[in-house]
C-alpha cells in the first residue's frame, strides 16, 4: 500500500522551554519577607571583595545588576543593595517541586539547571493535546503552590522555545506556533539569538549582519568561515531547522567559557586579564548547577588558527574561582608567548565527581558566549 504524503509527513514536536525568574533571588525574597521589594542579590561579597554575583533580584537589576557581575560593580551600581549567602539546600528542593509539577505532563524533560527545563509534550500525559495550554497550567501551578513566578517558551523545536521564554519575561509565555517559526526567525536580532553573546553581535552587525534573514542570505561555507562549527548552527536554525531531542537523561560532561576577540591578545599581561574573566564566568555557571570537577582545560587559538589545549587534573574537585583562574594562568604562562598573537581564548572543567541536579545541561557549550550570561 502506498505512503500518502500526508502519512509521510514528520510529526511536529510540542516543546516547552520553563526558565524560572531570578530563581534564587525569587526564593528569598519569598521566604523572607523582609526582602521583598528590596534590591537583593544571592552570592558575592557585600564588602566587594571579590565574588561575582549569582542572581540579582529584579528590583536589582532596575540598577544595571546582571548575573556574573563582580560584587564591587554591583555595589557601585546600588550602594544599598543587599547581599545574600546562597542556600542551595533550599534552591533543590524548591527544584525538585518544580520538577515534580513537570511531571504531571510529561516524563522527557531535559533540566538545564535548578531553574530551567525543556519538556516535549508532544504526547502529554493528561491527553491535553495543546502545549501552550500546558505551558499555562505549569505556571499558574508554580504561582499557585510555590509563591513563585516562571517564564515559558513554546515552539516546535528546542532552540525556539527558548528564545520564546527569554521574549516576555519575567512571568511571561510566548508561543511561537509552527507556520510563524521561519518569519520570526528571521525577523529576529542577531543579539537575541541564544548564544550570540556582545562581540559576537558586534561581529556580525560590523559584517551588515543584523537580523536572521541577512544570516539566511549567506551560504552555510560562508557562515562557517566567518563563525566557525558554529555557523552550520546559524544556517539551520534561520530557516527554523532544529531537530535535537529532549534528553532526559543527558549527563553534563563538561562546562566551559570562552571568548574570541576583536582585536589580537599579544602581550601576557592582556591574556590574563581576560582569562581573570572568563574564570568569572565559569565560576558563576558551575555554582549554577552546582558542579565540581577535578581537571581544568585552557584552550588557546592563535592568530593563524592554529589551537591547541593544556590540562591540569587534581585529587579533589574543586569549584573555587582563583583555583580556575590561577591554574589556567599557569598553563598559560607555560606556553611559548613569545611573538604570538592570540585570537581566543578558553577554560573548561571536567571530571565531575558527581552529578545528581545539573543531568541534561549540555554536554558542550559549543555556542557559549560569557557575555551572554
Amino acid at each position: 500500500m502506498p505512503v500518502t504524503e500526508k502519512e509521510s509527513s514528520p510529526v511536529l514536536r510540542k516543546i516547552i522551554h520553563i526558565d524560572m525568574d531570578a530563581f534564587y533571588a525569587s526564593v528569598e525574597q519569598r521566604d523572607f519577607p523582609e526582602y521583598r521589594g528590596k534590591p537583593i542579590v544571592v552570592g558575592g561579597s557585600p564588602e566587594g571583595r571579590g565574588g561575582v554575583v549569582a542572581t540579582a533580584s529584579y528590583e536589582a537589576r532596575k540598577f544595571g545588576i546582571r548575573s556574573a557581575m563582580a560584587s564591587k560593580k554591583a555595589r557601585e551600581l546600588c550602594p544599598e543593595v543587599l547581599f545574600i549567602k546562597p542556600r542551595f539546600e533550599a534552591y533543590k528542593e524548591v527544584s525538585k517541586q518544580i520538577r515534580e509539577i513537570f511531571h504531571r505532563y510529561t516524563d522527557i524533560i531535559e533540566p538545564l539547571s535548578l531553574d530551567e527545563a525543556y519538556l516535549d509534550v508532544t504526547e502529554d500525559k493528561q491527553k491535553i493535546g495543546s502545549a501552550l495550554i500546558i505551558a499555562q497550567r505549569i505556571k499558574e501551578a508554580i504561582k499557585a503552590e510555590l509563591q513563585l513566578t516562571a517564564s515559558a517558551g513554546v515552539s516546535v523545536n528546542k532552540f525556539v522555545a527558548k528564545i520564546a521564554s527569554d521574549m516576555r519575561k519575567p512571568d511571561g509565555l510566548m508561543f511561537i506556533e509552527p507556520a510563524r517559526v521561519v518569519e520570526f526567525m528571521e525577523q529576529l536580532p542577531v543579539e537575541k539569538f541564544h548564544g550570540v553573546g556582545k562581540v559576537t553581535a558586534e561581529k556580525m552587525k560590523m559584517l551588515n549582519l543584523y537580523t536572521g534573514a541577512d544570516l539566511k542570505k549567506l551560504e552555510e561555507a560562508e557562515l562557517v568561515k566567518l563563525f566557525g562549527k558554529a555557523g552550520r548552527f546559524y544556517f539551520r536554525i534561520v530557516r527554523g531547522q532544529d531537530d535535537r531531542h529532549v534528553e532526559p537523561n543527558r549527563e553534563t560532561k563538561s562546562l566551559a567559557a570562552e571568548d574570541t576577540f576583536q582585536l589580537d591578545l599579544h602581550t601576557s599581561e592582556e591574556m590574563i586579564v581576560e582569562l581573570d574573566k572568563l574564570a568569572t564566568i565559569l565560576f558563576n555557571r558551575m555554582t549554577r548547577y552546582q558542579l565540581k570537577g577535578r581537571t581544568i582545560t585552557l584552550k588557546i587559538k592563535y592568530s593563524d588558527f592554529r589551537q591547541i589545549t593544556r590540562n591540569r587534573s587534581f585529587p579533589t574537585p574543586t569549584s573555587d574561582r582563583e583555583v580556575l583562574f590561577e591554574t589556567a594562568k599557569q598553563l598559560l604562562l607555560g606556553t611559548d608567548l613569545n611573538d604570538q598573537r592570540i585570537r581566543l581564548l578558553g577554560i573548561a572543567i571536567s571530571n565531575f565527581q558527581e552529578i545528581t541536579h545539573a543531568a541534561g545541561a549540555r554536554s558542550q557549550l559549543e555556542l557559549f558566549d560569557p557575555q551572554t550570561e
